[in-house]
């Protein structure tokens, strides 16, 4: 029986776990200002739960990642997977576009070795900082068994969340993540997962999404409706996209205006055209009030930055409204 060490790849990419700031402040910090090698010699005791290698693939404010950066994460973690020699990654980011880049990557990784993120809410130099404790909770989970097979996952201050519905709840609190509706999978009690439930969404190696050879995503912008939104910016949005998605109010409602022009530039354009909500929880479903044109496609339960990433990833595979309609109810 083989009882060596789990081995741990972490990369880095900055954020506020990477903060560096006046001593002891827990604001006014620059978000990428630590190496990764600094961040884990703060951490105590992780011999006995991984043996480690770690790189910094960047260093930056997770506001400023780019399309390219995530491809050649996806890219550096679908060829490092490929390896013996490593039993599970870890990735350190920003918090404020965690939840994009962790839903993106549970679509294109293709592996099921555990993936998991995570960051912090106070930067490296505060006088109580909340990443040590998160990275060590992440390199246990990494390490663990029961996190095979499970997709990507999220953890943040002892809980467990799903690359799909995790999303980034409170901009001040250290307990910054949740799933809205669907609660989390499961909590850490120190180096520990306690699992309850997971996601049944196809991820990871099930996915028809290969990045292998893309270099470029398609461009989908999200436009957010709002009470006496003018009906131009639609015009100028379709002509500048691949495909769009609207940020609707309640059942991803929006004016009957706006209803008139939607259905219009799909009909004229083909643009695919995925209707969600501002609202954050809830479904968005089939209407033939809403949805005129037949290239308008329900979110399901994907929030708006998300479901812009699914329709980006689907139209490098398609560009027929029936498959992608299809993919928004699968992944």
């Amino acid at each position: 029986m083989n009882n060596r060490k789990k081995r741990i790849h972490i990369i880095a990419t900055g954020g506020t776990i990477a903060g560096k700031g006046l001593e002891g402040v827990t604001a006014q910090y620059r978000a990428c200002g630590i190496s990764i090698d600094s961040l884990v010699s703060e951490i105590p005791s992780t011999e006995h739960l991984a043996e480690l290698t770690y790189e910094q693939m960047i260093n930056v404010d997770s506001n400023n990642i780019t399309y390219d950066n995530w491809l050649n994460l996806a890219k550096r973690v679908n060829e490092l997977a490929k390896s013996d020699d490593i039993d599970g990654f870890v990735i350190t980011h920003g918090t404020d576009t965690m939840d994009e880049t962790a839903y993106f990557l549970n679509l294109v990784l293709k592996t099921n070795k555990p993936i998991v993120l995570t960051g912090a809410m106070r930067p490296a130099t505060a006088t109580s900082p909340d990443g040590p404790m998160n990275l060590y909770q992440a390199i246990a989970l990494a390490s663990s068994n029961q996190a095979v097979g499970k997709g990507v996952l999220v953890v943040f201050s002892d809980g467990i969340y799903s690359g799909r519905d995790v999303q980034k709840v409170n901009n001040f609190k250290t307990d910054a993540f949740n799933e809205r509706d669907f609660a989390c999978l499961g909590y850490m009690r120190d180096d520990k997962p306690y699992f309850f439930y997971e996601s049944i969404k196809t991820h990871t190696t099930d996915t028809v999404f290969d990045i292998t050879n893309v270099d470029r995503l398609p461009q989908v912008s999200i436009i957010y409706f709002y009470l006496g939104a003018p009906v131009s910016i639609l015009d100028y949005y379709a002509k500048n996209n691949d495909g769009l998605v609207i940020a609707g109010t309640g059942n991803g409602s929006y004016s009957d205006e706006w209803i008139e022009k939607v259905s219009e530039i799909s009909d004229k354009k083909g643009i695919p055209v995925v209707r969600s909500s501002r609202v954050g929880s809830g479904m968005i479903i089939k209407n033939k009030y809403m949805d005129k044109s037949p290239n308008c496609i329900p979110a399901n339960s994907l929030v708006p930055h998300k479901a812009r990433i699914l329709l980006s990833l689907a139209l490098t595979r398609t560009n027929s409204i029936e498959e992608i309609t299809a993919m928004f109810k699968q992944y």
